[in-house]
Parts: structure tokens; sequence; C-alpha cells
């Protein structure tokens, strides 16, 4: 799953950039300027740093962005913010049980394709981007994709892996067959389909998606934003741990604070912070009362702008994804570890296959996913050697010179770009397929 920055009461109206600048999308590029459609079931920007970047870097190419998103209290309509229109819609993100969520998806699905309609007909678009959670929103650009635009749909997570890891393999069989057939049907009506890991781009394959149909495009942070500094001598003699991103059983917090518990006698100066929100923090608060670890574990609801994130990893001696592994997680590959790569944070991660693919030779300490007692033993031989921390934040370059936003910003552009439609022409092609991770590593 792309990971999401963690939730907050920060609202739109506080935003440093954009806030008096309420120009229409024809505004936000020349009349002549391609123009790029992004529609998410999110709020923009806090909550989606991957379509925040995207968008961003394709005004920095040239294109004018519109992004259709969720509109939650506070915020307002229509606004520019870092050169993209965003336009928001009456529908709140709902994730209280399973059909309410659903329910929420079919009123953004009916809305999103009204607006994008109109906004497509005011202003053609050249291409148009659907992200997903759902697959199916990306019916929401039926008119475009009549009128030979190309379509997108950018897979942030596989919906029936993210189904299987939340209930189970086997569970709610039929509502798992329409999970897999709605991806399916969403997959062949979209023109290109891009994913975040190559992990991910092979399951799409086996099922289906040809080969030169399907991309990947990394969450790697931003260069621009999460940059590497000269750190002196900490003034502390706390060791402090951060987490930041969504909160739920899955992402195994509960094991990190059970693995803080295990060894606050040993390291008394241990700290650590989850920086985010979501259905497992009133666990999470619980287990911090029934452990007696108040004064050890931090727990911060509330979202960050990406460009806020720096300063807090950069407090921290240690990252820590605790994954637990399913059907779901086995395949992610975490924005925050990346984050922390570039910032040359070491980090301990759960070794699940896609974090082992990707970081085995960087900054990660790896344990066994699953096991609090492995994640303290993590904990002993770090916390007390920062020879051993210093060695895997240099290590970190090792990912950084592979994977970075530079160059897969770059692949991102000329996909899109690349992509035939209206008023394109024929060489461009559809055969445009990304560096695998295979071949990364063969250069």
């Amino acid at each position: 799953m792309s990971c999401r920055h963690s939730g907050s009461s920060i609202r739109t109206d506080e935003l440093r950039l954009g806030m008096n600048d309420e120009r229409p999308s024809s505004m936000t590029g020349g009349r002549s300027d391609p123009r790029h459609c992004m529609v998410v079931h999110a709020y923009y920007p806090l909550t989606e740093t991957r379509v925040q970047r995207q968008a961003e870097t394709l005004v920095n190419a040239g294109y004018a962005v519109d992004v259709v998103c969720l509109r939650d209290r506070g915020e307002r309509a229509q606004e520019l913010y870092r050169g993209v229109a965003i336009h928001r819609l009456p529908v709140h993100l709902e994730k209280s049980n399973m059909w309410r969520q659903l329910l929420s998806y079919l009123h953004f699905l009916v809305r999103a394709a009204v607006r994008l309609t109109e906004l497509h007909l005011r202003h053609p678009y050249r291409s148009v981007q659907i992200h997903n959670l759902p697959d199916f929103l990306v019916f929401c650009a039926l008119v475009p994709k009549l009128q030979r635009v190309p379509i997108i749909l950018d897979l942030h997570d596989l919906m029936p892996e993210f189904f299987d890891g939340r209930f189970g393999p086997g569970r709610l069989r039929l509502l798992a067959r329409l999970i897999r057939w709605q991806e399916r049907l969403a997959c062949r009506f979209a023109d290109h389909v891009i994913t975040v890991s190559e992990h991910w781009r092979r399951a799409l394959i086996q099922r289906g998606v040809a080969e030169d149909k399907c991309s990947v495009i990394m969450n790697v942070a931003d260069e621009s934003i999460f940059k590497r500094r000269r750190m002196g001598p900490p003034a502390r003699r706390e060791f402090r741990l951060i987490y930041h991103g969504t909160v739920t059983h899955r992402y195994g917090l509960d094991l990190a604070i059970q693995a803080v518990g295990l060894v606050r006698d040993e390291i008394p100066e241990i700290r650590l912070t989850i920086l985010g929100t979501g259905d497992h923090r009133p666990a999470l608060v619980e287990l911090r009362r029934r452990l007696g670890l108040e004064a050890y574990v931090e727990l911060r609801d509330e979202y960050l702008l990406a460009e806020d994130l720096p300063e807090v990893i950069l407090s921290a001696d240690l990252g820590i994804v605790p994954y637990r592994n399913d059907a779901f997680t086995d395949g992610v590959v975490p924005t925050k570890l990346m984050e922390y790569a570039i910032l040359g944070v070491p980090s301990i991660a759960a070794r699940t296959t896609a974090i082992e693919a990707y970081f085995r030779d960087a900054m990660v300490e790896f344990f066994n996913p699953g096991d609090a007692e492995d994640l303290a033993r993590c904990l002993r031989e770090l916390g007390g050697n920062p020879q051993r921390r210093a060695e895997l934040a240099r290590r970190s370059r090792n990912f950084t010179r592979r994977y970075n936003w530079s160059s897969i910003g770059a692949d991102y552009v000329a996909l899109v770009k690349g992509l035939p439609g209206r008023s394109s022409s024929p060489e461009n092609g559809s055969g445009l397929r990304l560096t695998s991770l295979k071949e990364s590593e063969e250069k």
C-alpha cells in the first residue's frame, strides 16, 4: 500500500502555500498546455503524497493539472495549491465498516464522473489518471475514454491482496471474487496500469494484464523536500524511534509497543513516537496503558504535510516499520522507508518479500514479521551500538542512488506524454514499460 502520511487537525486553510489563489482550473496553465486530470478518493494534498508528487511533477513539466478529490470539513471546494487546481467533492472518507466504505466509494464514483465530464467538456484533457482504492473508480472516466483520451489506472494497492490481508484468504468468498472481477475489468478499461512495486507488477501480469501495459512508479521520497542534513552530536540522552503513517493492525504497531516494553529496563532512555491515525489507535492507547508505557510511547494523532516531515524524522535515531506479514503487506514497499533512506536515518523493518527485495543492501535491520521478541532483539543490538546505526545510515545511499524521484519522476512524465490518444502521434505507441527491479539491478 502506498503509505499515506498520518492523520491531523491541520486543515487546508492552514496550508502555507496557495491560500489566496483560487483561480479556476483553466488558469493553471496556458490554453495550449497539455491538460491532465487525476481522480482520487482521498483528501488532497494532506493524505496523498503520491498523488501530490506526481501532480506537481507534471505541473513542472508544463502540464495544467486538475485533481478531483474528497472534501473534508473546513476545506474549500476549489483551490490552487502549488500549481495544481483542486476540485473537492462533498463526500467524506468513511471507514467505520466495509459497507459504509463501499457506499462512500459509489457516492464518490457518481460525483467524480459528473465533475470529470464537466471539466473535460469545458477544456479537454490530454490524459486522465485514476488512483485506487477502489479500482472501479476508473469508470468515472467513461466520457473521456469514449473520446479517445488515454486513461491511466494507478494501483496504489492491489485490492484482492488488500481484502485477503484484512479478512484472511478464503473468507467472504463471493465478495472476494467480485473484487478480483472488478480489478480485471478496471485494468481492461484502462489504457495503461501503473503500480508501486515490481512485486505487484508481476502479480498483475500473472492475472492477465499485458506486460507492455503495466509499469512501476515507486513511492520514492521527493528530494526537493526530503534532504539529507549533516547532524551534530545529539544534545539529548534518549534513544528515539519514529513511525509515521496509517495506524492499523496489519502494520504491527502493537508489536513495536510490546518490544519497547521488553527492553525498557535495559534501555531506559528508549522513546517511541507513533505519528498517525487509524482504526487501531484506541487499541494502542489501551496497550500502552496496560504495559505502563505512557512515559515511553507517544501517540500523536495528526496529519503532517510532506514538507513538515523531515524535521520530525530527523529528530529520531531510528525509523521503525513493524509490519505483520500477510497477502497485502508482503508486497508493500513502504514510502516511509524511502523517506528514512533519503534522510540517512537507519531503520528496523519486517522481512517481507517486497521490503527485502528493495532494501536488502540498504539501511535496514530486519526482524521476523509478527515477532515482538525478535523486534526487541534488534532494539537491543542497535540501541547500544551507534556505530552500527551509522553504518546502516551510510548504506542508505545504496538505495537512493538506485531509486530516486529525479529519475522515476522523469520516467513518469515520459509515460504520461507517451500514451497514445487524442492528438498523439503513432510513433508514441503503447509499448512503454518502465525499468523493472531486475533490470535496474542489472544496469
